[in-house]
């Protein structure tokens, strides 16, 4: 690559864009995951969610919108729709994990928010400049 004195914009290198893959890969599993089991409403799901003091309907909204933001983060362009399915993915990790702290669950309870969490905000940050919003 040659050196025009240009900063290269985040997740440029090929490193950086197979970690944004090996991240956002691993991301999507798991937000696919959860949604389906969310969706089917499996006895486990309700129970944790009924511990949470969550209404169950809330479980068949949160697997439709952890579905489309699997497909909208996937998908090549449209970068302001990936930037809302990042800040959901965000906002219902990061509810989870303080929802399973604030009831003083043990670290198997509040670990897979925190990974999800940790996930989100790493494939958010390595995505490469084709997936990113324009700015002036």
């Amino acid at each position: 690559m040659m050196n025009t004195g240009i900063a290269e914009p985040k997740g440029s290198t090929k490193t950086e864009k197979i970690l944004y893959w090996v991240f956002t890969a691993w991301l999507a599993l798991g937000m696919l995951s959860t949604g389906i089991v969310q969706f089917i409403g499996t006895e486990e799901e309700v129970a944790s969610f009924d511990h949470l003091g969550y209404p169950s309907y809330l479980l068949i909204i949160l697997a439709i919108w952890k579905i489309l933001g699997v497909m909208a983060v996937l998908m090549p362009r449209l970068p302001l729709l990936k930037e809302w399915a990042y800040a959901g993915f965000f906002f219902v990790s990061s509810g989870a994990t303080i929802s399973h702290v604030v009831l003083g669950d043990g670290l198997s309870d509040v670990f897979p928010s925190i990974l999800l969490l940790a996930l989100t905000i790493i494939s958010w940050y390595l995505r490469p400049a084709s997936r990113r919003m324009k700015t002036s």
